[in-house]
């Protein structure tokens, strides 16, 4: 069955063809013979009652610096093919909110993957939320009493912007730090957006575990190690992969979520355990496939495309 499919996406042209997931779905797509165009976000268009997109039709190809070949640009109208993907990276501000909202108009006749409502009501930090049994204690605040009391209640935490990602922004404070209000000042300086605090999991030196579910259901999974010196294990900022294996409290914590997951519409989730703990639920630009398919063999973007296909395929 081949589908039109558009990429919403970050100029492809800069992507790391050895670790970007929408590389990888985009070869995916192109081997199962499916029609593809790609276009960024401010290239999307409402017009008098249609979702359209300056898009180009494009093809892909495993050679650095030579990785995509493009066709001329033209006016796509969404609502006429069968799959958008929301694939451009965070940050989750109103310009990622409002592309959400235009192409809610489409879906499911056109199917948004993933589920653009429930990507923009859920956002990583966020969702989280509704299962504070399996995540550590955990604070979202502005006022900084609040999290000055936080801090003395569990000593060491981590401090991050809500809306942030790839690990940026992202602080250590230690109980015998004294940079807190300084940190609170600078961040409250330039949003309006409350903060997320974490008590510290020591577990996180020996990896930050992603977890890949399609549909909702596990299918691997890649530990992250943080660099020497470093707290973080975002991959964007120096974090090792490497091949780990499953616990029975990483599949406790994928049995928990998954039905949410997959009545929801979010076909490919990545989430991160660190210990026995679950710290975020990413839905807007999930990464890892590649590095799951190098370590395991196994190939994400092919279970993917399948459950987008059986989709399809349902009247």
């Amino acid at each position: 069955m081949a589908l039109r499919i558009a990429f919403q996406m970050d100029p492809i042209e800069a992507v790391d063809i050895n670790a970007d997931s929408t590389f990888r779905l985009a070869e995916e797509a192109q081997a199962r013979g499916h029609e593809m165009h790609m276009y960024t976000p401010d290239r999307l268009v409402w017009n008098e009652g249609r979702i359209m997109a300056r898009a180009r039709p494009f093809t892909v190809q495993r050679v650095k610096g030579d990785h995509v070949r493009f066709g001329d640009e033209a006016l796509l109208d969404l609502g006429a093919i069968d799959v958008v993907w929301l694939r451009q990276d965070p940050p989750f501000d109103m310009s990622y909110i409002t592309t959400t909202h235009l192409l809610e108009l489409i879906h499911p006749k056109t199917l948004v993957v993933n589920d653009p409502f429930w990507v923009r009501n859920h956002p990583e930090k966020l969702l989280v939320l509704q299962f504070p049994d399996l995540t550590p204690p955990t604070m979202i605040a502005r006022n900084l009493s609040d999290i000055r009391a936080f801090k003395d209640r569990h000593g060491d935490i981590i401090l991050k912007p809500l809306y942030g990602n790839g690990g940026a922004g992202v602080f250590r404070l230690d109980a015998a730090d004294r940079n807190l209000a300084s940190l609170h000042e600078m961040f409250t300086g330039f949003s309006r957006e409350p903060l997320i605090v974490q008590k510290f999991l020591p577990a996180v030196a020996k990896g930050d575990k992603r977890v890949i579910l399609v549909d909702g259901e596990p299918i691997g999974a890649i530990n992250r190690v943080p660099a020497e010196g470093e707290t973080r294990s975002n991959m964007h900022v120096g974090g090792r992969p490497e091949k780990v294996e499953m616990t029975a409290r990483d599949r406790e914590i994928c049995a928990a979520i998954g039905p949410l997951l997959r009545e929801r519409g979010q076909v490919f989730v990545g989430i991160d355990i660190i210990g026995d703990w679950l710290t975020e639920i990413n839905l807007t630009s999930p990464t890892g496939i590649q590095e799951l398919e190098r370590f395991d063999g196994i190939n994400a973007a092919a279970r993917i495309w399948e459950a987008i296909e059986a989709r399809r395929a349902t009247p």
